[in-house]
């Protein structure tokens, strides 16, 4: 079982990320496009990212948007370490907010 993130935990993450934030348990962030293909095409890549953690968010596609949203289910659906990697990962990517 992974262990939940402290709310100092969580703060500090926070501080080193851009653009995301906390909804509840959550992190997220949506990121926009010029059109609607790149937006899928950062999705894809968000996927392939997912899959090599072995941590995958919930992805909301739409026209010239993308809204990632992460938390971690084997650490009773509470933001992890796993999140907060996963984040950077993504921003990683190079994509604007």
């Amino acid at each position: 079982m992974t262990k939940a993130f402290s709310e100092a935990e969580i703060s500090a993450g926070l501080a080193e990320l851009k653009g995301w934030s906390r909804e509840g348990d959550t992190l997220v962030k949506e990121f926009r496009f010029d059109n609607y293909l790149a937006g899928l095409a950062f999705a894809s890549g968000v996927g392939v990212i997912a899959e090599g953690l072995d941590h995958h968010p919930d992805l909301s596609i739409g026209w010239r948007r993308v809204h990632v949203s992460f938390t971690t289910h084997d650490a009773g659906n509470k933001l992890s370490a796993k999140d907060f990697a996963a984040a950077a990962a993504i921003d990683a990517l190079g994509y604007p907010r």
